[in-house]
């Protein structure tokens, strides 16, 4: 795949892949995220930027790093949140998209009782990508879908930090100097600063688990499994 500027897809271009909340047991009741559901006009607008702060910092994510990823400035979100600036469709649309979720979700709409989560499939390139993670951040998760006439490298480079897990099929993985086939529950990393591409060996599709850092983040292990001495005998 071509990234640009990191992975397949800008997720910046993605629409709302969310999904609608956990039922509430009454109609004035509190939300998934929280936070009291007023029942007038007034109550509601007021409880938007107190409902944005909450999902903003749940997330870790800082404002300026909203700003970056919405287009909004950095003082609107802040006003935004403190209830100091109205808050529009032209302001909520962009918020929504970047954190993932439905907009009634943000603005404390009553809730459909629908529990799953809705992702939205994209075609780039003739590959089918599904973005996994809900929420802006230095990593992002994707399965993609490679069609087995996807066989014919074209090497790129970029900014960046690529983990593939193998799902289905089998993987071809051009890497500098390496080219490589990769099963099923196998496992390649690498900085997509090295000249790289993957796709098919055109004898199928090709299932893949994509992790990407965009800045070259990586996964953080907290835990691995002790290493066992053999046994000495019987």
């Amino acid at each position: 795949m071509h990234p640009a500027p990191g992975h397949p897809l800008d997720t910046r271009a993605m629409s709302p892949a969310g999904g609608a909340p956990a039922p509430a047991t009454h109609a004035a009741g509190r939300s998934a995220a929280g936070v009291e559901r007023p029942s007038t006009t007034a109550q509601v607008v007021s409880a938007v930027g107190p409902r944005l702060r909450k999902a903003r910092t749940a997330r870790g994510v800082t404002l300026a790093a909203l700003a970056r990823t919405t287009g909004i400035s950095k003082s609107t979100l802040s006003r935004l949140e403190a209830g100091q600036r109205r808050p529009g469709l032209d302001l909520l649309l962009p918020i929504a998209q970047a954190f993932r979720v439905p907009l009634d979700e943000l603005v404390g709409a009553p809730e459909v009782g629908d529990p799953r989560v809705r992702l939205t499939p994209h075609a780039v390139g003739g590959n089918t990508v599904l973005p996994l993670t809900r929420q802006p951040g230095p990593l992002q998760s994707y399965k993609m879908v490679l069609p087995a006439g996807r066989d014919t490298p074209d090497v790129c480079t970029h900014e960046g930090f690529e983990w593939l897990y193998v799902l289905s099929g089998r993987l071809r993985l051009v890497l500098a100097d390496h080219d490589l086939v990769l099963d099923p529950g196998e496992v390649a990393e690498f900085g997509t600063r090295l000249p790289h591409w993957f796709g098919t060996t055109g004898q199928g599709p090709v299932e893949v688990l994509s992790l990407f850092g965009r800045q070259g983040e990586r996964m953080h292990v907290r835990a691995r499994p002790a290493h066992r001495t053999p046994s000495s005998g019987t």
